[in-house]
């Protein structure tokens, strides 16, 4: 089975918004066993988004559309489906009501519009799962090729060729979308395909290795595995999260999956060594708080060229481990993430491992930190505080971190951020990155922490902000390998 992704929205042509919706679909086809041939972009442009249906139609035997399902005028991929399929819009009593209680449940008002969302094609079904206003269709049309569908309740021209092909349509919010995908459309796919094969992934979440570099200490089993095409590996850079590598097992059932991406984990890990951080969904700051949980400490930051990077991801990462949700692997900042449930829950229980940060962005601000903590943040005294981009600056920016946060370990970056302030011993790129750690006794199941103060200096390509982000997730990463004793 051939299955096409159409993505719907003029936001996707003008760049204005990045269509992560597609390739996350295509992902998970793929993880499905279903073959994905064809993504589309298009506009809110009725004619259009007729002729790219018609066209998928012609050369694939299932199409997801995305996007298109909302209450505005430009929302109009219902109505092109249902013109498409020769069928009417129906009013869908229980859809209605049910996007009316979502309304009331809120105390809002409904605006009228909102009723175009429950209008269905006469023919199509929603799809069951509907966490916002807008529902899912899943449309089974019986098409001539080069000449479009058999209206619902009509005969074929004679002697055509009918195929069976189905459209689902998705909102293109992605947690909306996420849900439908996953409680309806793979397993619809896959029962349609035939498939009784179970397809599992791990991905293995790496930092301190390019993407050639990966390759090229994995090229010996890369080469073993191309012989026996399961499981098979495959990598991913993305950017300030890192480089991904996937493994990938099909088995007869899901045991047998899981038992081959096993094994093959037990090959990678030795090879890859302190590479990787994480695995799936969870991030480096995930692994940072679990290792500082696991030895009983607390955690403050201060930042200079990160802006808060760090603690915006810090605070985070431990908001959704005390609520009890996985982080999910989003980056920050991306839309339709968060459920309703999210923004109603109770406070939730156990300590807080992230103590706070501190952006020192003013000399003023920096100074004072620098000296406010006498010979406890720099062994030079008050009169002789290093400069702040230099290892000695941000050790001692990564000790009063740890004193003015009243946390047991403080970690820092400072940088080389402009080129005005650049030197040939220092360029324009070059990071400082620093880590404080108070030392604390065995108690309990917990094990000693010895005293430790660590800084690097390392070169960081790109811009400012790459620079930026960079030097964040590297000083993450730091801390990460000091808490594993790894460094």
């Amino acid at each position: 089975m051939k299955t096409e992704i159409i993505a719907v929205g003029t936001e996707l042509l003008l760049g204005q918004i990045v269509d992560t919706n597609s390739s996350w679909m295509g992902e998970q086809l793929a993880l499905a066993g279903i073959d994905s041939h064809y993504q589309t972009k298009v506009g809110d442009n009725f004619d259009r988004i007729d002729a790219s249906l018609r066209l998928a139609l012609d050369r694939s035997d299932a199409v997801i559309v995305c996007g298109g399902l909302g209450p505005t005028q430009d929302d109009i991929t219902r109505e092109v489906l249902a013109s498409l399929m020769g069928a009417e819009l129906v009013l869908d009593a229980v859809i209605a009501d049910r996007i009316r209680a979502m309304f009331a449940s809120r105390s809002r008002p409904m605006p009228e519009n909102n009723l175009r969302q429950a209008m269905v094609p006469t023919g199509a079904t929603p799809i069951p799962q509907q966490p916002g206003t807008a529902p899912g269709l899943m449309a089974p049309i019986r098409w001539v090729r080069g000449v479009g569908a058999v209206p619902h309740g009509s005969e074929p021209p004679d002697g055509a060729e009918v195929l069976d092909r189905v459209v689902y349509v998705v909102p293109g919010v992605p947690y909306e979308m996420r849900e439908m995908l996953n409680g309806t459309v793979l397993g619809d796919l896959q029962r349609r395909a035939g498939v009784s094969a179970t397809i599992e992934s791990r991905v293995l979440r790496t930092w301190g290795q390019s993407e050639s570099g990966l390759a090229e200490m994995l090229a010996g089993r890369i080469d073993e595995l191309d012989e026996t095409g399961n499981p098979t590996l495959a990598f991913l850079a993305s950017g300030i999260e890192g480089i991904k590598v996937r493994i990938t097992a099909k088995g007869a059932d899901s045991a047998e999956a899981w038992s081959l991406i096993d094994a093959e984990q037990a090959v990678l890990e030795p090879l890859l060594g302190d590479l990787v951080f994480a695995y799936d969904d969870d991030t480096m700051e995930t692994a940072v708080l679990a290792e500082l949980g696991r030895l009983g400490l607390t955690l403050g930051v201060a930042e200079t060229i990160t802006g808060g990077r760090m603690a915006n991801r810090l605070s985070s990462a431990e908001a959704a481990l005390r609520a009890g949700t996985a982080p999910g692997g989003a980056k920050l900042g991306d839309p339709g993430l968060a459920t309703a449930s999210d923004t109603n829950q109770s406070e939730p229980s156990g300590p807080r491992t992230f103590a706070g940060g501190i952006v020192a962005r003013s000399e003023h601000l920096a100074e004072y930190l620098l000296h406010a903590g006498s010979w406890e943040v720099s062994p030079l005294g008050d009169d002789l505080v290093p400069p702040l981009a230099s290892t000695a600056g941000s050790l001692a920016l990564a000790r009063a971190a740890r004193l003015r946060t009243n946390a047991s370990v403080g970690i820092a970056v400072t940088a080389v951020e402009y080129q005005a302030s650049a030197t040939a011993e220092h360029p324009f790129g070059t990071a400082f990155l620093a880590v404080s750690i108070t030392a604390q006794p065995a108690h309990g199941d917990v094990p000693a922490v010895a005293h430790r103060d660590k800084a690097d200096e390392i070169r960081l390509p790109g811009d400012r902000e790459r620079l930026a982000d960079y030097s964040a997730i590297s000083a993450l990463n730091l801390l990460r390998l000091i808490l594993q004793g790894r460094h």
